[in-house]
């Protein structure tokens, strides 16, 4: 191994110096585990350097370590922060990459193997230092399970902590238990103890009995592995008996029968259990077939879930012990919960000891603390919460049980490492070390081991086990072939023996699918898109992969578990789409309120009511194709079935988008899929489409898990369209069609400014913020404490979230004189400038968020009065509740006077007033006074008890804003989006300054309100499925809406772009001539601040003559409908345009009409219709 400097300063390595050292744990609060105890320390010093090659253990100091400093220091131990002497540094989880020296051995859970995205930065480190690195995960026997586990560790603390809860779950519900005097497993000093409580409990209810109301009790456990070991091992603690799955009906229905004729006097003396494996869960979809645990590793999808009908509405409880991937069915979904609460279903609680968040147990979103192991999770109302009363089942998800038993869990731990440790530590050539240390070594001498070479692919395609290109030359190929792996992949290494079987023979391959298995016994599975020039070669590789799939021993047995899958032969060309040519079908996943926008706009383009009106304005043939076809696709049928009421053309099905068998049975029969889901789902329905060849859109910003598909989504031949919304979407447009139109013409563009905000409109304005939330404020809130970047006259300003909302600043917009707004700065303005390639030519680069002027002086003074913060609140936290107004009290206190010094009574206006100027929250009288005015509309001053799921501040002020701003059903809210470009032309021309806006307002028919931003996101995106039906974009991959073949609908025909963009939005753009700087001069009235926006344009001296169309003028490629002229309603305003009216036209369209059909007076009629209105 080549020497490097060690941290001495000498040019050594230490490898292999019989010098140990274990680290303190510094990943986890709870983490309090040892690799080796005192006792392990002992015995290796004891048998000195000659038998157990260790000559020295230096431990690093710890405070909350189980085994305490001084009882290292007693077997002669040293302990010592300094750990670069060491040879071998040994710990549990992964250490802090300041602690990784150069030329050492490292051992330690590092979570690398599997190519896992978070710990790549380690693998990093680790390479760049030349480190060995052993990982316990992989320290396999020859039956091939792990030998360093703490599989049972985490059963039993699970089923611990979840009886402890169970006890607190039953006394809300009005019983009192045995289980009330259990504690949770860190509570005991050790699992004896633990044991012990348990068997008290047991006492107990073999002695009293447990009430009938709960009874028959039952646990269900899934799988047999260790964990379900642990968890069965405190389990029969208890008086218990077993049941098998198909006994469970009867033993319910008896006790069910004995309640009805003894009454509630009956007492039930013991627990039942019942363990069930995957053959209980699901049933072949052949009828004529069998369960077969082979078959359904390698094809789930010829298997359908059963363990909601045939095991769940017998559980009391479900500890969940089995590890789970995707591809299978889910063990319970949210829906299933749903209805089988809705029938009585005795479940109370889970304890999910898998911890797999979103995983087997779908409504299992979030990992819990050890601290505060529990939520409880409502299905009724699809909510969660904290506390143990009222609806629902409670759930324990800790993913760090083992620790609870520290002492026990690293006794058993070191018993098995201390057997390693001589050999690791004493030698400096890993081949001599024995062939199971050998396999657990992934890096030595700064690179990866032969074992683990595959890790580089798997990077390039994995993120966060998501799929993506691993072979740039796969595309290339002419023919591919889908292969399915499953076994164990990576403990056995076989993907490395397919991979190179598939490089050796002139082929290619994508990873399109890969799930990893988490245990000893799980499987993996992978799915590889393999190409090859021609037939033969392709046969090849699959002949030599079923070779390494049918190894045989010595004996003629299977000598390993490998399954595979061999899908049908294809060319990488895509096929023509003759499918287009009736009823194109559309699926759009999702139905929230963006939804029915989209949905009218596609299904009515197609309805014979719209044939006039609709047909004689599409660039296409109209004998194309009759009509659309939409299906609505929802979790829970019921939203999807009123979305598409009284919509013809549009159908409404039950769909759970993470099924991805039946996710891909629809993606299969429609031609565009548009995902209206939260981004977290994109990326799966993307795969299905990349699968089936189908194009997508979304609405969302594109994210790294997108990104990772784009080569994937080329070599499919499709399009998936991002960002095809608002904001993202219509400011992408807005912005190119002027930025492109400037550089045409030769322009450069000096700044460009962007703002945009969904605001109430004028008449639902009322109230002191002035600002109305259409949903849960939470993410509103958080978004306006996020820190900002922009650049100003080529300065990069940085706004700190706190300052974010002294940062604002009045704005102004000459063509819509009746708003009174301010903005402030949104995020990292600076990705805009490489977006929209202008980040050489720009000195200001600068987005915006609009709200009406006042609003964020309130904001900062609501913030600095602490009502933001966000961590638990003292007063929040005991079983005495305060009220809003002893919480504001306690909030406006003096904290730096010695006596108790509040505002005495909320109810009091100016001593509030002068307490927040006091305190310096505020400025002066006035804006302290709207500040009050504020705190008491939102009733932060009254004498109500606060709720108990109010833990902090920020719940309290979320809880008020969400009762107190809300939309009502006859309320109106508004979209305005507002962009500015300053454009400087080399060749002397003057400077031109453009601007466009964008201003929409909600709709409200028969009672129903359809919010201004479900319009302007829905419609966007629903278009952008009509280009791709309509063949309109070209480009491949992952694209966003930043080309013309996006932003111009149809070059040679524009009457489509207008009729669509009409129906959704008006739009007015101008643009003037000057020398003077867009961005030189402070708007009227205006101060600079450190820190805040650039101040907006000044008026320039001559006002330009404003160009008003519609919407479509800006994705038009000229503007203009082939009769030369265009006509559009602002306002209730009709508008005639000239062909000659363009965005850089200095010209006033020839006639500007009012409602009856004359003359209007004004000549600028938005503005004076807008004036009237507000």
């Amino acid at each position: 191994m080549a020497a490097s400097a060690a941290p001495d300063g000498g040019e050594r390595s230490l490898l292999g110096n019989g010098v140990v050292g274990i680290l303190a744990e510094s990943i986890n609060i709870w983490e309090r585990r040892a690799p080796l105890a005192p006792s392990h320390c002992a015995r290796l010093l004891l048998s000195g350097k000659g038998q157990s090659g260790v000559e020295r253990i230096i431990v690093q100091p710890s405070t909350k370590r189980i085994f305490h400093d001084a009882q290292y220091e007693d077997v002669g131990c040293e302990v010592s922060d300094d750990l670069s002497e060491c040879g071998l540094i040994i710990g549990i989880k992964q250490p802090k990459l300041e602690m990784i020296f150069p030329d050492r051995a490292y051992a330690f859970f590092s979570h690398t193997h599997k190519a896992q995205r978070e710990n790549m930065p380690l693998l990093d480190k680790i390479l760049a230092e030349r480190v060995a690195l052993f990982d316990y995960e992989l320290i396999v026997g020859d039956s091939g399970k792990r030998l360093l586990a703490f599989g049972k560790f985490a059963g039993r603390a699970g089923l611990i902590d979840f009886l402890h809860g169970l006890g607190q779950r039953y006394l809300n519900l009005g019983y009192s238990t045995p289980f009330l005097s259990l504690g949770a497993s860190h509570m005991y000093s050790s699992l004896a103890a633990a044991k012990a409580a348990v068997i008290a409990v047991g006492e107990e209810i073999a002695t009293l009995g447990l009430p009938s109301g709960i009874s028959p009790l039952v646990f269900v456990f899934t799988g047999d592995g260790n964990v379900s070991q642990g968890a069965q091992e405190i389990f029969k603690l208890l008086p218990h008996t077993f049941v098998d799955a198909q006994e469970l009906p009867e033993i319910v229905g008896l006790a069910k029968d004995r309640a009805q004729h003894s009454g509630s006097k009956r007492r039930v003396f013991q627990v039942y259990g019942c363990v069930v494996t995957c053959q209980d869960m699901v049933a072949p979809k052949d009828l004529t077939k069998t369960f077969n645990k082979t078959d359904y590793y390698a094809h789930p999808d010829h298997y359908y879930p059963v363990f909601h009908e045939k095991i769940a509405p017998y559980a009391s409880v479900i500890v969940n012990c089995m590890y789970w991937e995707r591809r299978f069915p889910r063990l319970l979904t949210t829906f299933q919960l749903q209805e089988l609460m809705k029938k009585g279903c005795p479940l109370i609680g889970v304890s999910d000891i898998t911890c797999d968040i979103g995983g087997s147990l779908e409504f299992v979103n979030q990992t819990t603390l050890i601290e505060r192991p529990f939520f409880r999770y409502d299905p009724f109302t699809d909510s969660y919460h904290d506390d143990m009363a009222g609806d629902g089942l409670i759930c324990l998800a800790v993913d760090i049980l083992p620790t609870e038993f520290p002492k026990e869990a690293s006794q058993h731990f070191g018993d098995i490492l201390s057997q390693f440790i001589g050999s690791l530590v004493s030698t400096t050539n890993i081949k001599e070390l024995p062939s199971h240390l050998q396999k657990a070594c992934i890096t030595h001498d700064g690179s990866l081991t032969t074992l683990y070479e595959y890790i580089p692919r798997m990077r390039k395609t994995i993120i966060d086990l998501s799929p993506g290109p691993v072979n740039d030359s796969s595309g290339k190929k002419k023919y591919n072939i889908l292969v399915s792996l499953s076994g164990h992949l990576f403990d056995q290494f076989l993907i490395n023996e397919a991979l190179d079987v598939i490089e050796a023979a002139g082929g290619s391959f994508h990873l399109v699918r890969c799930e990893v298995g988490q245990s000893a016994k799980s499987m993996s599975y992978s799915e590889l898109e393999v190409g090859a020039d021609d037939t033969v070669i392709l046969d090849q590789i699959v002949d030599s992969l079923t070779s390494i799939t049918n190894q045989s021993d010595k004996n003629g047995a299977s000598s390993r578990q490998l399954s595979l899958k061999i899908g049908k032969v294809s060319e990488s060309i895509m096929q023509g789409r003759s499918g287009l040519k009736r009823r194109p079908a559309v699926l759009i996943l999702g139905a929230g309120r963006v939804c029915r926008p989209a949905v009218e706009f596609l299904a009515l383009l197609g309805s014979k009511s719209y044939e006039n009106s609709t047909k004689s304005c599409l660039a296409i043939d109209n004998e194309e194709f009759e009509e659309f076809e939409v299906i609505v696709a929802s979790l829970y049928e019921k939203d999807a079935k009123e979305t598409v009421e009284g919509i013809p053309n549009a159908t409404a099905i039950q769909l759970d988008a993470m099924d991805y068998g039946r996710l891909t049975e629809y993606v299969s029969q429609v031609h565009v899929v548009l995902s209206l889901l939260p981004p977290s789902f994109h990326a799966t329905i993307a795969k299905a489409c990349i699968e089936h060849k189908k194009h997508m859109v979304t609405a969302s910003y594109v994210e790294a898990t997108m990104s990772s598909l784009d080569e994937r989504a080329r070599t499919a031949g499709i399009t998936i369209l991002c960002e095809m919304g608002l904001d993202p979407g219509i400011d992408h447009m807005m912005a190119m069609k002027m930025i492109n139109q400037a550089h045409i013409r030769g322009g450069k563009i000096k700044a460009f400014t962007s703002y945009c905000g969904g605001l109430p409109s004028p008449a639902a304005a009322n109230n002191p913020l002035a600002y109305k939330f259409s949903w849960n404020p939470a993410g509103a809130l958080r978004v306006g404490r996020n820190s900002a970047t922009y650049k100003y006259l080529r300065e990069i300003v940085h706004v700190d979230g706190n300052e974010l909302y002294d940062s604002a600043m009045r704005f102004r917009i000459p063509e819509l004189p009746a708003f009174a707004l301010e903005c402030l700065p949104n995020r990292n303005s600076l990705l805009y400038g490489d977006l929209y390639h202008i980040t050489n030519e720009a000195s200001t680069i600068f987005r915006a968020t609009l709200r009406y002027e006042g609003f964020s002086e309130i904001m900062a003074c609501l913030a600095r009065i602490g009502l933001f913060e966000t961590e638990n609140h003292p007063m929040l936290g005991g079983a005495q509740r305060p009220t809003f107004a002893s919480f504001l009290n306690e909030l406006l206190a003096d904290k730096n006077s010695a006596s108790t010094n509040t505002i005495g009574s909320t109810e009091n206006e100016q001593e509030m007033i002068k307490r927040l100027i006091m305190l310096k929250y505020c400025n002066d009288d006035a804006a302290a006074t709207r500040t009050v005015k504020t705190i008491k509309f939102l009733g932060l001053h009254e004498s109500k008890e606060i709720p108990v799921a109010c833990s902090s501040a920020f719940d309290v002020i979320c809880l008020c804003m969400e009762e107190r701003l809300a939309y009502t059903n006859k309320e109106q809210d508004m979209v305005l989006l507002h962009h500015e470009v300053q454009i400087e032309f080399p060749d002397g021309r003057p400077t031109e300054n453009h601007w466009a806006t964008l201003l929409e307002f909600g709709k409200v028919e028969d009672g129903k309100a359809t919010c201004a931003m479900a319009l302007t996101v829905g419609i966007p995106a629903a278009i952008g499925v009509l280009l791709l039906l309509q063949n309109k974009i070209q480009s491949r991959g992952v694209v966003r809406p930043l080309e013309p073949e996006v932003y111009v609908p149809a070059p040679e025909d524009s009457r489509v772009g207008r009729r669509l963009w009409r129906q959704s939005a008006s739009l007015s753009s101008s643009s003037s001539s000057s020398s003077q700087p867009l961005f030189d001069v402070a708007h009227s009235g205006a101060t600079r601040r450190t820190g805040s926006p650039p101040p907006q344009a000044p008026k320039p001296p001559q006002r330009p003559k404003p160009c008003l169309s519609s919407m479509a003028n800006l994705l038009d490629g000229n503007g203009v409908p082939r009769d030369g002229n265009s006509s559009t309603t602002l306002f209730g305003i009709s508008i005639t345009s000239r062909p000659s009216c363009g965005f850089f036209d200095d010209e006033l369209p020839e006639e500007v009409e009012g409602p009856s059909g004359e003359p209007s007076p004004s000549a600028t009629p938005v503005v004076e219709e807008f004036s009237a209105f507000a």
